[in-house]
């Protein structure tokens, strides 16, 4: 308990002596609970140093209304003392928890870490906190992570939605007043704002690349079908070929494959085909990234004797040997417009839930333009 004498204070925020506050002479520190079981509360601080609890409170949250000399020196005494800002208290006065969380279905593949670092820049300037779920594809896992959000009264939600995920239970988190911004992968119906790359696009772009380079036996290797990403460069391969009356039908197509792994995997299956193909769309990078090196093993140089484009130009694609022909979908730009639109809505502005489309680049690398083969077959 704070000690009702002895306590008049200058205001440079030293008591009736002329000790500093924190500096005994072996007695109890005034600033302090007596009981050491008691929690610290903001009161403590603002005690030893002579200022209000609401100006602690706002120097502890880095609001610009403090002066910054006097948030250091808040934050400085809170770390002296042990003292541990209670952020679910402060919800419940400010309607606010500072926290987003952010949920995505691969963490380690390099494209999703650069959008998450994009979009973790953008809210810590801001001041949220960030939880993140890698719900690796698992609806339930998902599910799970969005109901602890909610208990924790999150500020909102930023989602690469698993495959399984409903228009519904997007919306009932929208209609609960949750702020809620889907990233890559959309959800038809879903009342929620998304960003990504036009996917489709994208598709066309790498798989009308391989066909101006003469090939006409062309396979596309992974994506997951029930998500739109999967569905939408699907769909971009298959238009391209249509244009140039090559039969999709007729070509290799290997869905549902995502990582490294399964890159080496299908090399197999690529060199097995009854008609073997000349070129290779990757869903992805990482794919092209496991494909290399099997193909070697097996004889196979890449883009000599096979040429390959990928997808997403993740860290590492330009230095591969030979450098890897691929999408560029501008991860940075949608991690960034991703924060920027969920912190628009926990602002109370209403953003429409229409797609904000990031136009893709095709950077075409020695993987597909030295192909030493006769294309055709």
């Amino acid at each position: 308990m704070k000690k009702k004498s002895g306590s008049n204070k200058s205001p440079s925020g030293t008591s009736g002596s002329d000790r500093p506050t924190g500096e005994t002479d072996g007695s109890v520190n005034p600033a302090l609970p007596a009981n050491p079981g008691r929690r610290l509360t903001l009161g403590h601080i603002a005690d030893q140093l002579g200022i209000s609890t609401a100006t602690v409170s706002l120097a502890l949250r880095d609001s610009p209304l403090v002066a910054e000399e006097t948030r250091a020196k808040v934050k400085r005494t809170a770390e002296e003392i042990g003292y541990i800002y209670n952020r679910s208290a402060a919800s419940l006065r400010t309607a606010r928890s500072q926290i987003v969380g952010v949920a995505v279905h691969d963490i380690q593949n390099p494209y999703f870490a650069e959008i998450f670092s994009s979009l973790e820049d953008v809210l810590e300037e801001q001041g949220q906190m960030i939880f993140i779920c890698n719900h690796r594809d698992d609806v339930k896992r998902q599910r799970a992570f969005v109901n602890t959000l909610l208990q924790h009264r999150a500020d909102g939600l930023i989602i690469c939605p698993s495959v399984g995920t409903t228009a519904e239970e997007i919306n009932r988190l929208v209609d609960q007043g949750i702020p809620v911004t889907l990233v890559c992968r959309e959800v038809a119906g879903a009342w929620a704002p998304c960003v990504r790359g036009d996917d489709v696009a994208g598709g066309y772009a790498a798989t009308r690349h391989l066909v101006d380079q003469g090939h006409r036996s062309i396979a596309m290797i992974g994506g997951r079908r029930a998500s739109s990403t999967g569905r939408d460069r699907h769909a971009g391969w298959k238009k391209a070929l249509e244009e140039n009356r090559i039969d999709p039908s007729a070509q290799l197509d290997l869905p549902e494959l995502m990582t490294q792994a399964d890159g080496r995997d299908a090399v197999a299956r690529v060199l097995d085909a009854p008609q073997r193909p000349t070129a290779v769309m990757c869903f992805n990078d990482l794919i092209a990234f496991g494909m290399m090196p099997m193909l070697r093993r097996a004889g196979v140089e890449p883009g000599r004797d096979i040429a390959l484009t990928g997808y997403d130009d993740i860290d590492g694609s330009a230095n591969l040997l030979p450098a890897l022909t691929t999408v560029c979908n501008h991860a940075d730009k949608i991690g960034r417009l991703a924060a920027l639109t969920l912190l628009r809505q926990i602002a109370g502005e209403r953003v429409p839930n229409t797609p904000i489309l990031i136009e893709p680049e095709l950077r075409i690398r020695e993987s597909s333009t030295r192909f030493a083969g006769k294309p055709g077959g």
